[in-house]
């Protein structure tokens, strides 16, 4: 038995070395996903994650900080708790998460064809090499989704100065319901930013955020936010 959170482990070392247990809370103005607009509100989002290897497991969810009745999302879109499990072998990482959407469906609701509180999504992520840094990312709804909507997606890394950046476009092949088109389209243009403010010798914030933009939607996001 392993308690990594408090440090007491009955595991050999090298094997505890490989294992960690992540918990923390972010904190955002939006929370904008995939170039959409969860609950038009400033959001907190908790996470705990455990890792061994290149095996990660974890859960992470989104609580609007203030009322949604002016939002053109739902309620349920404005609440969300998620589980996901990955693994990651050499520069591919592969992976599902389940979305679920609290606020109004019960957790033991995993009715199909949309009408479930589920959504289960298998996920995979290739990463390039150093000479060409490009990450690939496809992902299918596989449960609860009539569509079963695709979204893919293409990034690349680069830093200026001490800010950490990307570049992601982003869009689906097809018609889907879920991420609010009709036909294929890009739907997430993204310029992210990174960086870590030193507060003491010893403890530094993270900031983050990100100019969004959704094409096919004709709209724009400006997002900031901060980790604990």
């Amino acid at each position: 038995m392993c308690f990594t959170a408090i440090g007491l482990c009955s595991l050999p070392a090298e094997n505890a070395k490989a294992q960690d247990v992540d918990f923390g809370a972010d904190f955002v103005n939006r929370y904008v996903w995939r170039g959409i607009d969860f609950g038009k509100s400033a959001s907190i989002q908790p996470t705990i994650e455990f890792t061994s290897g290149g095996f990660t497991a974890g859960t992470w969810a989104s609580y609007a900080m203030s009322p949604v009745e002016n939002s053109t999302v739902s309620a349920v879109g404005a609440s969300e708790h998620d589980l996901y499990l990955s693994y990651s072998f050499g520069n591919v990482s592969v992976g599902v998460t389940d979305y679920y959407f609290p606020t109004g469906s019960e957790i033991f609701n995993f009715d199909d064809d949309g009408a479930g509180a589920h959504y289960i999504e298998p996920n995979i992520s290739i990463a390039g090499p150093e000479s060409f840094p490009v990450t690939f990312y496809g992902a299918i709804n596989a449960y609860n989704d009539p569509d079963h909507s695709i979204y893919l997606e293409a990034s690349v890394p680069f830093s200026v100065g001490d800010t950490d950046m990307a570049v992601t476009i982003g869009g689906v092949p097809a018609e889907s319901n879920y991420y609010g088109t009709t036909k294929a389209g890009l739907i997430n243009m993204n310029l992210s930013v990174s960086r870590e403010i030193e507060i003491t010798d010893k403890f530094s914030l993270p900031i983050f955020g990100g100019y969004i933009l959704n094409p096919y939607a004709e709209q724009s996001y400006l997002v900031f936010g901060l980790s604990l």
